[in-house]
């Protein structure tokens, strides 16, 4: 496996330099940020990136208004008590985009929420408390307590949320599979677990965000 800094310096001569490769890496919310989150644009965020999937992204951003009236600003409360004949009614609703499996999705994440702020005080607080050293178990518990939050779009969710993650592009792929951390599109405990950890010796070479390593891996390759 490659070093942080051969990487980094194929990404570099790729992009035209130093400075131009930082200029394209992405952001992360702070810890204090993170847990300064509130719990109705958690739900929000979750929601977007669920009518995102699989669908135009430029859609569900001109429709984003009307989603917020539909649910309620995403008040989680009310969200989580929507009931069958609401959300039937939501299939209807031409202010938003009419998929019936995925508006189901937003009472189940608000209890998902309360069952976490229960826990942990808010669902910011979980996320700046989460260890990104593991982050995979994060997607998983995303996975397993969520509804629909699994794969890609759990790791949009948190990516636009703030907390740091690493995404998994073709071209991140491509980078891992040339370095044989993969052979193939990690989805078994095993790839993750590899996958993991190449993140982390980068990350304890460099100091820099998995976001950073993955947006530096994905410019590195042809």
């Amino acid at each position: 496996m490659d070093s942080f800094d051969s990487i980094f310096q194929r990404a570099a001569e790729r992009k035209g330099g130093i400075d131009e490769l930082e200029a394209l890496l992405p952001k992360t919310a702070s810890q204090r940020a993170l847990k300064a989150l509130r719990d109705d644009r958690v739900l929000a965020e979750m929601t977007k990136c669920i009518f995102r999937s699989g669908f135009v992204w430029k859609v569900v951003e001109n429709k984003w208004p009307g989603f917020e009236v539909a649910f309620h600003e995403f008040d989680v409360s009310r969200c989580a008590m929507l009931s069958d004949e609401e959300q039937e009614a939501l299939t209807q609703d031409q202010t938003i985009v009419r998929n019936a499996k995925k508006i189901q999705s937003v009472p189940k994440n608000a209890a998902f929420i309360l069952e976490v702020r229960a826990e942990h005080g808010s669902f910011g607080g979980y996320l700046a408390a989460w260890p990104v050293t593991d982050i995979v178990g994060l997607w998983d518990d995303l996975k397993k307590r969520g509804d629909r939050l699994g794969g890609q779009t759990g790791r949009f969710f948190l990516r636009f949320i703030g907390k740091d993650t690493p995404m998994f592009s073709n071209d991140v792929v491509k980078a891992l599979i040339e370095m044989q951390v993969i052979d193939k599109q990690p989805t078994s405990k095993k790839a993750l677990a590899a996958v993991q950890e190449a993140f982390n010796r980068w990350h304890d070479e460099s100091g820099r965000d998995l976001c950073d390593i993955s947006r530096v891996l994905a410019f590195s390759v042809p």
